[in-house]
């Protein structure tokens, strides 16, 4: 497993970082024994993943922590607070005390057996939500870094809704913040035009989300955003409507399959750190981190990359 340094923070982890959320919630979602999902987080360990990353509200930190014992000096552990008070719009403004966080993460380290944690977020920020956060919670985080229930702070986009990086650029432009978790693949990669010269520039971390999701692993759902960025303009409409529009990743051997490519793709972006990926199945890790420490795409296949989705800011891939 390559080793990265997490900015300024000092922290020395895997490239490849088991997310713990998304449609899989590693396994979770899918109704997979809770057992199995705990074998993953130790598979993921034998394959020399250090940087494990859950959230309150995935479900999933007693599977982390109990897949995580006898390992703590060994690993990274990540996790997340919602904003907004249970139960309303996570788009919203009805945001949450700074006694919910504080009550968030001593839930969430009970769950994870563990004292601390090496980066807690403020999660889902939208930029309407940020100057709160800023104001009312990160001191709250920071209290609880002085009593050493954490070590850094991070926060985290809602790439669903913000794909231009909205939010990210006004925490940036604070440098207040250790992590930032962002989102980044190959049908957007408005990041490295924003959110990575800032990040490289403060020593800010970055943790890489939405590398593979619907859209890059389900055809019909692949087909409808091409259709609807051809609407917007974004793209040309023969290439919306070809056959298989990506098949010049892995026609002339430049992939393994799609999700190889995208992997690879976010893998060597500069200022990309840690690229997460989830599931719920051992083998399909496997090929996960097995892309992730590839090489890079050859020159040409990025070239036709950003010439086709290099402008696009638009959609999130989900």
């Amino acid at each position: 497993m390559h080793q990265v340094k997490l900015g300024k923070t000092g922290l020395e982890v895997g490239v490849a970082g088991l997310g713990s959320g998304g449609s899989s919630r590693l396994g979770q979602g899918y109704n997979l024994p809770k057992n199995d999902s705990i074998r993953v987080v130790k598979a993921a360990l034998d394959m020399g993943v250090t940087f494990f990353d859950t959230a309150a509200i995935y479900k999933t930190e007693e599977i982390v922590g109990e897949g995580l014992k006898g390992q703590r000096q060994n690993v990274v552990i990540s996790t997340k607070s919602q904003v907004i008070k249970p139960g309303t719009s996570s788009l919203g403004d009805d945001m949450a005390l700074a006694s919910q966080i504080r009550s968030d993460l001593e839930a969430s380290l009970k769950k994870l057996q563990t004292d601390y944690v090496d980066v807690f977020h403020l999660h889902g920020v939208m930029p309407n939500q940020y100057n709160y956060c800023a104001e009312h919670l990160l001191p709250e985080a920071l209290k609880m870094r002085d009593e050493g229930k954490l070590r850094f702070i991070g926060i985290t986009e809602r790439f669903v809704t913000d794909t231009k990086h909205e939010m990210l650029m006004q925490a940036l432009a604070d440098d207040l913040w250790d992590v930032v978790m962002v989102g980044h693949n190959l049908i957007n990669p408005s990041a490295r035009k924003s959110v990575f010269s800032l990040t490289q520039k403060r020593g800010v971390a970055t943790l890489i989300m939405f590398a593979v999701r619907s859209a890059l692993s389900k055809e019909d759902v692949f087909k409808a955003l091409l259709l609807d960025l051809a609407d917007q303009g974004l793209i040309d409409l023969e290439f919306a409507n070809s056959a298989n529009p990506l098949g010049f990743l892995t026609d002339n051997g430049a992939a393994r399959s799609i999700m190889d490519a995208a992997y690879r793709f976010c893998r060597h972006e500069p200022g990309a750190d840690v690229i997460l990926t989830g599931t719920g199945s051992t083998d399909h890790l496997r090929q996960n981190i097995d892309s992730i420490i590839d090489g890079p795409l050859p020159a040409q296949t990025l070239a036709k990359l950003e010439t086709l989705f290099g402008h696009i800011d638009t959609a999130s891939g989900n």
